[in-house]
């Protein structure tokens, strides 16, 4: 099958990553799209996905989420996007491209954007079955299916793919290793202190690195599978699986065949305009060029550069490619890393200013020039000020270096806001987006939201690490344009909920009526109060009741008034007006007694039976005037409410620990319990949940929960900030080998904390990535006590626990309140007819009605429909 070029003239990309779908919407915003025929050759199965994000998919995301094509776009622009049919081969003479299918197309521009390839050393057995490399999902698919079969893992590679990789074996439950040749990790953007404080940090996460060593021979056993790794100094490693990661190559075996010129280490040679130098029709893009000032990038942002270019280039337009930034800001294994310009200090005179805490696993450098100027820097442990200061490089900031590195109680720090950064600063080097550019999104274009500027300028749609420096400059425009930026609770509270939080406490306020009126809006005071600031309030009053004198139960008094419809019931409402019961099983654990009363339970009432992710059993499918008889008989049994309904502690999931398991360390069971029965009933800003892991193999699922533990040889790891979801994070270690005592007094500083400062419904994912300073800012207020609050945080947990009582058990000894669990209070006799099932799978389901749809006459089309 052939397709030559006619009338339309047709541009064919060969490769479609990252730069390439750049390289069709540059295109498209050109208007190119309309006027010539785009025809796609893709290698992969899929089209376009995240490659810099690639590790998330451990994470929880899935190929789907990590995509970066919106096929509405290529259908809208007529672009023949042609997936795993990859070219094989180029006749420039004829202007044409052959694909592995077959097809034959004739092009009048060609460009390559055919990326790279992991470089695999050529050492003896590096085709052994269980060697890998860490480039495509695929790839990853492949590594999570044979980890199962694996408990040690090797990364030949201390790059930032090996690093990702490393932690991506960890998440997997195996034991990692790094081997890495350079005399430290990430040799190419962090310099020896830098990489001093990484090696650290990492060798806390619990893997091992080998530095300084290379691999020799992968060692195989009789079947030819993995089995260990030969390294230079004579060492060997154990271990069932390698990834390689030792850096990657140009793939320009195309270009080589077609006779275009290569340069000596690899990468088609192009010119400014990113055209090869020896055919004018011809572009190459990416990874895969050798661009005019003879380097290879292998970062995303020069690639985005590159395919804008090339497009403009196409489109007769002014436009050079003649270097770029290589400034990069990463999170690996939950650690900031981050280098900007001249990083290790080349520049004729430059002087390092330095601060390093090695306890905090915080390292800072900034290179600067004699004369003041900022040229380069590393960030290691504390990323936060990378957006300004990258923005700041070349100038001579309006603070003295020192202040720019010192951490708040260290000096004086420099508290330098978008007004420091000059217009022509880049905010966004993934896009090239200046200062001014984001201003003007402002102030000429309206935007008044970071989405809104985003979609504006392309600036945060990249690697993200601009999101921050891009939050405050906008804030700040608005502010300057006299636009008053509200950062209030909600209608009726100019203050933020850590405010209000605040003064709840310190001034003991136990009624959301006094708070409302003393501390509301002037136009909401005497007023009834909103839905969003109702349960905030009724939240902070229930966290605090025991030390403000309050009642803790939610359904007292005016308490019942502030509640959402879960709370206000004590259970989940369900899509027909029925509501789940689901009891506490502390840690997972229940016995065949109590068991067979849940049955039996939900066998006289008709109710669904569920397992849940969270080790309980959800009974699902009770009307409202059921509750209280179904809780009798659960109280009576033993149970408590499980708080299923609340923004509060959910679960502690467990596995069996060292008690059943042969490869368990501690008896996680026995610690899931205890942590359950501690802080059950607490109250917080969104929901809570938890985990213990008996050993690294980590079946219980610590590191996505808001607070997980692992138990070590030694005692236990806490782990924080994690959570499943839409928004999976894996959570950070905060501190290892604790004893019992030091676990939980850690978790009772870190619940309080997070309590006290977290906005409404803000998760302790979002909370640690929002607060200034972020998991070290943390560590140091709950570890080391670096605010003197400890002992009050540890007074008010100790205050929770002491007054906790069951809600389920406190509803049925107040006739008063069991009045309200009725369907109508006019006939609290009468169930709600609307309420009704239908069986399904030997048990029931909610009998929805189908709406009602009304035949459209013949011929009746609506104005502007498709048909």
């Amino acid at each position: 099958m052939t397709a030559t070029p006619g009338p339309t003239p047709t541009i064919v990309l060969v490769g479609h990553g990252m730069v390439g779908q750049r390289f069709l919407e540059a295109l498209a915003e050109r208007g190119l799209t309309a006027t010539h025929r785009v025809v796609v050759l893709c290698e992969e199965p899929r089209p376009a996905y995240d490659r810099v994000h690639l590790t998330s998919y451990f994470s929880g995301k899935t190929p789907e989420d990590l995509s970066m094509t919106d096929m509405a776009f290529i259908e809208r622009h007529g672009i023949d996007l042609r997936v795993g049919d990859p070219a094989e081969a180029i006749d420039r003479e004829a202007r044409t491209v052959t694909a592995r299918s077959g097809l034959v197309v004739g092009y009048d521009v060609l460009v390559l954007a055919t990326g790279s390839h992991p470089f695999v050393p050529p050492v003896p057995g590096k085709d052994a079955e269980g060697c890998f490399v860490y480039r495509t999902i695929e790839d990853l698919l492949a590594i999570e299916e044979y980890a199962k079969g694996a408990t040690t893992g090797a990364v030949v590679g201390g790059g930032l793919l090996g690093l990702e990789a490393a932690g991506a074996l960890q998440g997997l439950g195996l034991m990692s290793h790094i081997v890495e040749f350079a005399p430290r990790l990430m040799p190419v953007q962090v310099d020896e202190g830098g990489g001093a404080a990484l090696l650290r940090t990492v060798e806390e996460m619990g893997l091992s690195v080998h530095t300084g060593v290379g691999t020799r021979e992968i060692v195989t056993g009789a079947d030819g599978a993995v089995t260990g790794m030969k390294l230079s100094d004579g060492s060997e490693l154990a271990t069932d699986l390698v990834v390689f990661s030792a850096g990657v190559r140009p793939r320009d075996q195309l270009a080589r065949a077609s006779g275009l010129p290569v340069g000596e280490r690899g990468g088609i040679s192009v010119d400014e305009q990113c055209r090869t130098v020896a055919d004018p029709r011809v572009f190459a893009i990416g990874e895969c060029a050798l661009a005019a000032d003879g380097r290879v990038y292998g970062l995303v942002a020069p690639g985005y550069e590159q395919a804008e270019t090339a497009a403009a280039a196409i489109a007769g337009d002014q436009a050079a490619f003649t270097g770029a930034d290589l400034s990069t800001k990463l999170k690996l294994l939950g650690v900031d890393v981050a280098s900007f310009g001249d990083a290790h200090g080349t520049s004729e005179g430059c002087l390092d200013v330095v601060y390093s805490d090695s306890r905090a696993g915080l390292y800072k450098k900034l290179v600067v020039g004699r004369d003041g100027t900022l040229l380069g820097g590393v960030l290691v442990g504390d990323a936060e000020a990378y957006g300004t200061l990258r923005a700041l490089t070349g100038t001579v900031p309006p603070v003295p270096p020192e202040a720019l590195v010192l951490p708040a109680g260290a000096g004086a720090p420099a508290a330098l806001g978008p007004s420091a950064l000059p217009d022509e600063a880049v905010i966004c080097s993934c896009h090239n987006v200046t200062k001014g550019a984001v201003r003007a999104a402002v102030t000429e274009h309206g935007c008044t939201t970071v989405p809104e500027v985003k979609t504006c300028t392309r600036a945060g749609t990249g690697c993200g690490s601009c999101v921050n420096v891009l939050g405050r400059l906008v804030t700040a425009e608005l502010e300057a344009g006299g636009v008053e930026v509200d950062k209030g609770l909600c209608g009726c509270f100019a203050l933020g909920r850590e405010e209000l939080y605040e003064i709840v406490l310190a001034l003991r306020v136990t009624s959301y009526r006094e708070l409302l009126d003393r501390y509301g809006r002037e136009d909401a005071r005497g007023g009834d109060g909103c839905e969003v600031c109702k349960p905030a309030v009724g939240s902070i009053i229930a966290s605090l009741a025991p030390a403000i004198g309050a009642s803790g139960y939610v359904l007292d008094g005016e308490q019942a008034a502030l509640q959402d419809t879960n709370d206000h019931f004590l259970a989940n409402l369900q899509r027909n007006g029925s509501y789940s019961v689901v009891p506490r099983i502390p840690g997972g654990e229940i016995t065949p007694e109590k068991l067979i009363v849940l049955g039996e339970i939900a066998r006289d009432f008709g109710l669904y039976t569920k397992i849940t992710g969270g080790q309980r059993i959800d009974m699902l499918g009770a009307r409202v005037e059921q509750l209280p008889p179904i809780w009798a008989r659960l109280v009576d049994a033993g149970f408590e409410s499980g708080h299923a309904y609340g923004k509060s502690l959910r679960t502690v999931k467990s596995c069996v620990g060292q008690t059943w398991c042969r490869y368990g360390v501690q008896d996680s069971v026995r610690m899931a319990i205890g942590l359950e029965l501690r802080y059950r009933g607490l109250r917080s800003p969104h929901k809570l949940k938890s985990a213990v892991s008996g050993c690294a193999r980590e079946c219980a699922e610590a590191r996505s929960k808001d607070f997980g533990v692992i138990a070590t040889s030694q005692g236990w790891n806490l782990y924080v900030g994690g959570n499943g979801g839409a928004s999976p994070r894996h959570a950070d270690l905060l501190a290892q080998d604790l004893s019992d005592a030091e676990l939980v007094r850690l978790i009772d500083r870190f619940l309080m904390f997070y309590i006290r400062t977290a906005d409404r419904l803000e998760r302790t994912s979002a909370w640690l990535e929002r607060i200034p300073g972020g998991l070290d800012h943390v560590r140091d207020v709950v570890v080391h006590d670096s605010l003197g609050i400890c002992e009050e945080l540890e007074s008010l947990m100790a205050a929770h626990v002491a007054h906790y009582r069951d809600e389920w058990a406190e509803t049925l000894d107040d006739p008063g309140k069991l009045a309200r669990f009725v369907s109508f209070v006019n006939a609290p006799n009468t169930p709600d007819p609307v309420v009704a099932f239908v069986p399904e799978r030997d048990q029931i389901k909610p009998a929805l009605p189908l709406p009602a749809v009304s035949p459209r006459p013949a011929g009746d089309i609506l104005e502007g429909s498709s048909r």
